[in-house]
């Protein structure tokens, strides 16, 4: 999960929000945007990825294994861009 990963397409560049990137998002323009929702569910937690028209993840024991499982998700999909 600790993982960062850039991505570079023309003149934009997307990355998962962590506060040590800030400093790029101040090299011009910046857009922040939910990519998706981690939130608590009947069996546990689950990670809604409808905001970039991805599945909804889970059931997860913890939090924390929701988190991890959206990162992975918005990685293997070069972290699309919320609708």
């Amino acid at each position: 999960m600790n993982e960062i990963k850039i991505i570079v397409k023309g003149d934009e560049i997307r990355f998962i929000y962590k506060d040590g990137l800030l400093p790029l998002a101040d090299q011009g323009k910046k857009t922040i945007r939910r990519a998706s929702h981690v939130e608590p569910c009947d069996e546990g937690w689950q990670a809604d990825m409808g905001p970039v028209d991805g599945p909804i993840l889970g059931p997860f024991k913890t939090r924390s294994e929701a988190l991890g499982a959206e990162v992975t998700w918005l990685l293997k999909n070069r972290i699309p861009v919320p609708a």
